[in-house]
């Protein structure tokens, strides 16, 4: 990918992915890090449940716009 290319909106859906997983989620995406950080010796399950299911819901409504 050129350099050109990579400053534009990706195409391929990994790539899109990737991109509003970093760009469009980044807040709900750190909150979720942060979550998962705080107490990542004592993981269990649904411990971050509320911060993920925010995230998720951020990815699934920025990957159903047609970019």
């Amino acid at each position: 990918m050129s350099a050109t290319g990579a400053a534009s909106k990706p195409a391929r859906p990994i790539a899109r992915l990737a991109y509003h997983s970093t760009v469009t989620c980044a807040a709900q995406a750190s909150v979720y890090g942060k979550c998962i950080t705080a107490s990542y010796l004592d993981v269990s399950k649904d411990m971050c449940s509320a911060e993920f299911a925010k995230f998720k819901a951020c990815l699934r409504e920025s990957m159903k716009k047609r970019q």
